[in-house]
């Protein structure tokens, strides 16, 4: 919820209350007690603050309000550890307990190193405001840890300008390009590699303990929840062409070997879940719908009637025809 905290007071400063800004997102106000939120409702959160703003610098302006202790246990390590690129890499490691809306790359060069963002978005495309905050968000906690003015080299963006180029000069001090094939900041090797003031090895080892513990236990916490929103998420597709398992691993933004994983701890598989979806919407179809039997097979995968005709035979040991019969005699006798 780092994030959520962050968007809700950058719009406050401009005089929006977080009971506008979440109706206008359509997200009650009672989720506010929620630990996490899905990635859609982050992005709806960041789209309703720059459409009531009217801010083509609200992300940027979020951004560089992040300090020392805007992202939980993680922000205690970054201050901690022995380099700026040694912080970076503990983002990287304990990302998810920041969010889960994406992920650093440090793309390393002889003199300078680019550090990458790459959002993992939901059904809803990130907003741009997202991206420049995150980026802003890096620059502003660097100076903080560095005890200097330190500035990126270059900072590019994926997507257009929103506002104008003095708007992001007055933030990365550095030339800024768009359009660009990914959104990250070039950084002097120099910098990255200076010692950090305030660098203490056995105060960031308790710190990664405890965060490791915190990763772990949400890792469990996500994996079970995995379960029952990976059901709904089925029922609701079936009735066109059956998703396969890439398109639901990119739907909850994991790659397919980590949906697989995540699946397989719950001793659980795609094909069974997919399966069991399959059948109770062919159920429900044939005993309480009109609908032909060839249009039910083709809106859930059968290439052929056949093929439907031996799945329901698997699914209820009957044919769908005697399927329907006895759902209809069950309604007349109800009635």
């Amino acid at each position: 919820m780092s994030w959520v905290g962050t968007v809700l007071g950058a719009a406050q400063r401009q005089g929006l209350a977080p009971e506008t800004l979440l109706a206008h997102a359509g997200i009650p106000l009672d989720d506010l007690k929620a630990q996490r939120w899905p990635i859609d409702h982050i992005t709806r959160l960041w789209r309703a603050a720059a459409s009531l703003t009217q801010d083509a610098g609200f992300g940027l302006k979020a951004g560089s309000q992040v300090g020392p202790a805007s992202f939980n246990v993680v922000s205690y390590i970054l201050q901690s550890s022995p380099t700026l690129r040694e912080s970076i890499a503990v983002v990287q490691k304990f990302q998810r307990l920041i969010s889960d809306g994406g992920r650093f790359q440090m793309i390393a060069g002889e003199r300078a190193s680019w550090i990458v963002y790459h959002p993992r978005q939901g059904e809803l495309a990130f907003s741009p405001h997202q991206l420049e905050a995150v980026l802003s968000a890096v620059v502003s906690f660097s100076r903080w840890v560095t005890g200097s003015g330190m500035s990126p080299l270059r900072a590019q963006f994926s997507h257009s300008a929103l506002g104008p180029l003095s708007g992001y000069q007055a933030v990365f001090h550095c030339p800024v390009d768009f359009e660009q094939a990914f959104s990250g900041l070039l950084l002097g090797n120099a910098v990255l590699d200076q010692p950090l003031p305030q660098a203490d090895p056995q105060l960031a080892a308790v710190h990664q303990q405890y965060a490791a513990a915190r990763l772990a236990a949400l890792s469990e916490e996500s994996t079970a929840d995995l379960a029952t929103e990976l059901r709904g998420w089925l029922a609701a597709q079936l009735g066109h062409a059956p998703p396969d398992r890439a398109q639901a691993a990119q739907a909850f933004g994991m790659t397919e070997r980590t949906f697989a994983r995540r699946l397989q701890n719950l001793a659980l598989s795609y094909t069974g879940l997919l399966d069991a979806a399959r059948q109770e919407h062919a159920c429900q179809a044939v005993a309480h719908t009109q609908r032909a039997f060839s249009d039910i097979a083709q809106s859930l995968g059968f290439a052929e009637a056949s093929a439907f005709n031996r799945a329901f035979k698997r699914w209820t040991g009957g044919a769908p025809g005697e399927y329907r019969r006895i759902g209809r005699s069950d309604e007349i006798l109800l009635i």
